[in-house]
């Protein structure tokens, strides 16, 4: 079994961005799903600049074929840069060169897609031993709502591994790793996991406390997912590997905590909450908001209408 500290400070994040994209075809053909833009930023800056928020510094992004266009991102583009310099577009170029200051970037690839737990996996001799964070890139957590910081207040404090927990709808928990939770004492939105189901039938669910893209984890998640057979969708789950971490004992690094989120959190996995997200960004926008809201509400207005 691997030798845990959970009291080691939390400093590296691990991104998994080696899916296909499917669900955004033929946009995906030949640009990675994470580059898609909300507003003017690609969907993947915002999870780096959460992440860094947080204090994590080094992050690990899992990565496939056609993902280049990641790493461009978060280096430096030169020509770019000095033709804008040149033109004394000041603003243009703090914007690009905004994603190359977040964090020490590192990148490996996942190889076979053998799903969330597998990509885990891979990051394993990067994260060499310490408690980490894992962000999907498909959650975006507003900023004003610290989810990440707080969880790792809560992984220093407890030790084990924390995951983020969001109520929905019941009807909507079959989209979801679902969480059995019990009051754990530490605080009204902290909770102890007691089982994790991967996306069950709403009848099978032990609750409505659904298992969102944020993860905090002790380093002998490892251990237990060499071990973890495929479930769900021939994969192999990370959920499955919590499951079985929750039943180790607090010195084998087991104990899985829940912190419950009600903050803003926006779905860019899907395209309807893809589109969603945008809206809900852009209005809030100092510079686009008041003329973008003005004309929304005149064209929802006209649809109504017609």
């Amino acid at each position: 079994m691997t030798t845990t500290n959970t009291r080691m400070p939390v400093t590296k994040a691990v991104v998994p961005a080696a899916g296909l994209g499917t669900r955004f075809l033929p946009a995906t053909k030949a640009t990675p799903k994470e580059m898609l833009p909300v507003v003017d930023k690609p969907a993947i800056q915002y999870v780096v600049e959460e992440a860094s928020a947080a204090g994590l510094s080094d992050i690990l992004m899992v990565t496939g074929r056609n993902k280049r266009a990641l790493e461009d991102h978060f280096d430096r583009a030169y020509e770019l840069e000095e033709l804008l310099a040149r033109k004394g577009d000041e603003d243009k170029l703090r914007r690009v060169r905004e994603s190359v200051s977040l964090a020490n970037m590192h990148y490996v690839r996942q190889g076979d897609p053998k799903g969330l737990g597998h990509a885990v996996l891979v990051a394993e001799q990067h994260v060499a031993g310490q408690p980490f964070a894992v962000l999907l890139g498909d959650d975006l957590i507003d900023p004003r709502d610290p989810l990440l910081s707080r969880m790792i207040e809560v992984q220093q404090e407890l030790g084990g591994s924390v995951v983020a927990l969001m109520e929905v709808e019941p009807s909507q928990i079959h989209l979801y790793g679902c969480a059995a939770v019990e009051a754990n004492g530490f605080g009204a939105d902290v909770f102890h996991v007691t089982d994790l189901v991967e996306k069950p039938e709403v009848a099978d669910a032990p609750s409505n406390y659904a298992v969102i893209g944020r993860y905090v984890l002790d380093p002998a998640v490892f251990d237990v997912l060499k071990k973890t057979e495929p479930g769900r969708g021939g994969e192999i789950q990370l959920t499955d590997a919590l499951r079985t971490l929750s039943t180790l004992g607090a010195e084998e690094g087991g104990q899985v905590h829940g912190v419950l989120f009600k903050g803003r959190r926006y779905d860019t996995g899907d395209r309807a909450d893809y589109l969603r997200a945008i809206v809900r960004l852009a209005c809030e926008r100092e510079d686009l908001g008041p003329e973008f809201r003005s004309w929304l509400k005149n064209f929802v207005g006209t649809e109504m209408q017609g």
